[in-house]
């Protein structure tokens, strides 16, 4: 089976990305690679963050190297949190900094309309650029349902699904989110 590494150490994304590309790679994270260093995300898009970091990895190990950047965009709130999602409340990973911060911000709020966005690049070592996009939309919620997931998923119903990813399986998760419809669009270039 061939190698894919994907230049992340969120456990919950590598969890995602090898459910769903897991029949065709070994899913390996950059750590395990040995890429041991931080990627500063410096880029104002999902596309950007996702080819800072694919490159970086990439060029520092000479192998290809998969990247996703992703988010969630409220559309009362103008899109934000976007490529902030993680950092939102300022703590970087602070999920449930994260999710109290939004549901306070939106406080009152009638339009709880939102979007998951992904953005994956896939960066060969030749420098090969090959990218896909993907979302999914839903409503944030007034408090947190369930507890499977990470980041945000308690917090947002899914449209396709009827409940919030929080309380959906990994099975069906993966079968409607951001992460899969983006990974999907890059497949289909391959």
């Amino acid at each position: 089976m061939q190698k894919l590494i994907v230049a992340s150490g969120n456990k919950g994304k590598l969890k995602e990305i090898t459910a769903i590309l897991g029949d065709v790679y070994e899913v390996v994270s950059m750590k395990d690679a040995g890429f041991d260093g931080d990627v500063e995300e410096t880029g104002s898009t999902f596309y950007e963050n996702a080819l800072i970091k694919a490159k970086t990895v990439s060029e520092a190990l000479c192998e290809d190297v998969l990247a996703d950047d992703s988010g969630l965009s409220v559309e009362v709130l103008g899109g934000a949190p976007g490529v902030y999602s993680a950092r939102y409340a300022g703590d970087h990973g602070n999920d449930k900094l994260n999710r109290d911060l939004l549901i306070k911000n939106l406080n009152g709020e009638a339009n709880r309309r939102a979007k998951f966005i992904s953005s994956v690049v896939l960066y060969k070592k030749d420098g090969t650029i090959i990218d896909g996009y993907g979302e999914t939309t839903g409503v944030i919620l007034t408090e947190e349902q369930g507890t499977n997931g990470f980041g945000y998923d308690c917090i947002f119903k899914s449209d396709d699904l009827g409940i919030s990813f929080g309380l959906a399986s990994d099975e069906e998760k993966n079968k409607v989110s951001h992460r899969y419809r983006a990974i999907c669009n890059l497949r289909s270039k391959l």
